[in-house]
């Protein structure tokens, strides 16, 4: 048996091997044998992990003196992360989506979900924005951007090293143009019956958030002649869809006039501008002063960022949370429908619908839930790891 290239991490003991073996990605640090040997692995660096009986369990991304020691890539210790095993995890990336959507308008790759731990890539057509966001990524971008190209045809591939991920690696900030060349405005983007102007070079994330769509799909479904409020509306997510689906009206509220442009640009592109406004401003003191015009609207729809990114912001980010759901049913006309959305992934399903409920009552209306959505198919969930599932929508309809 040939000997492996690869240094070797160890788990002790007492750590449940059993945990990885049913599927977990991740090795915690606490859990492997960090002696001088071990602790000298290079950050990003191959190793193959082992049990405590030295059976191997895999290979994949050390990182050791962070709280998760190693990211698994393969569970065949054996495996070579070359060039070939590469091109096999893009492959069967594209081919889930190309399967699904019929334009190529998505999230391409999504980190461990796809089985490419820190690998972000949305595709804006001809357009990739990929986000490498571990030191791993980023040893290989020449071979990733190549592998691209060839697999999608993409005439442009863009780097976008802005994620606070990539901060916790000692990866720099930094945008760049990979292939092709940078493009010269919005890319117009067909989503849900509306058009949307995603903005990948200057733009929020990669430019659009493609994780809403079902959600959005939803929303435009009960839009029929309503009146709609799209708050933490971003480049219209939400408003445009409605509106492509029927809508009466749709305001746009988001603290960024960057972004409220966008949306415009996107209103105009879907031919909905006559039915479309926005207003500038925090959306906490435009909820409020909304409610003292006496606002009504059949539809509302609150998309915040994530006020819980982490266990230790969870009670404040779920305080947030109710307070969005407050000002938002004042805001709901008698039968009408209130939507509440978290990318938080440390507020869970249970306790993030828990300060929905709260903040409604708070408001006194009386809800009945009518959906719960997720994220799309083009951001699949790793089971055993919640932050690949971290998009929840709730939607409530408010008794008349």
């Amino acid at each position: 048996m040939t000997a492996s290239p690869f240094p070797v991490l160890r788990l002790k003991p007492k750590a449940d091997a059993r945990r990885i073996r049913h599927g977990h990605p991740w090795a915690w640090s606490d859990d492997l044998v960090l002696d001088r040997r071990s602790r000298k692995i290079a950050p990003g660096a191959l190793a193959i992990l082992e049990d405590a009986e030295r059976q191997p369990l895999g290979v994949g991304i050390a990182t050791v003196e962070a709280r998760i020691g190693l990211r698994l890539l393969d569970r065949d210790a054996s495996a070579k992360i070359d060039a070939d095993w590469l091109r096999a995890r893009l492959s069967a990336a594209l081919e889930l989506r190309t399967r699904i959507y019929d334009q190529p308008f998505y999230r391409l790759v999504h980190a461990e979900g796809d089985g490419l731990p820190g690998l972000i890539v949305d595709r804006f057509g001809d357009t990739l924005v990929m986000q490498p966001n571990a030191l791993w990524l980023e040893e290989r971008l020449d071979t990733l951007t190549a592998l691209l190209s060839e697999l999608t045809g993409a005439l442009t591939i863009l780097k976008n090293g802005t994620s606070r991920a990539r901060a916790a690696e000692g990866l720099p900030e930094e945008m760049a143009v990979l292939t092709g060349d940078a493009p010269d405005g919005p890319i117009p983007v067909p989503m849900t019956g509306a058009t949307y102007a995603a903005d990948v070079m200057g733009g929020q994330k990669t430019g659009l958030f493609f994780d809403q769509r079902p959600n959005h799909g939803f929303a435009a479904g009960m839009a029929q002649g309503a009146r709609v409020l799209d708050v933490f509306s971003h480049v219209g997510g939400f408003a445009l869809a409605c509106l492509a689906h029927g809508a009466q009206s749709a305001l746009s509220v988001d603290a960024s006039e960057a972004a409220l442009a966008l949306a415009g640009q996107g209103a105009e592109l879907s031919g909905v501008a006559d039915r479309f406004s926005t207003r500038s401003g925090d959306a906490f003191d435009v909820m409020t002063a909304l409610q003292g015009e006496g606002a009504q609207f059949d539809l509302v729809i609150c998309d915040p960022p994530a006020f819980a990114p982490s266990k230790q912001a969870l009670q404040q980010g779920l305080r947030a949370y109710e307070r969005v759901a407050r000002l938002a049913a004042d805001l709901v006309a008698p039968g009408g429908t209130l939507i509440l959305c978290s990318c938080s992934h440390a507020a869970d399903l249970s306790k993030f619908r828990m300060a929905c409920l709260r903040g409604i009552g708070r408001a006194g209306r009386d809800p009945r839930l009518i959906y719960t959505g997720f994220a799309g198919p083009d951001h699949p969930q790793h089971p055993s790891l919640t932050e690949t599932g971290y998009l929840k929508a709730l939607a409530f309809r408010l008794m008349p």
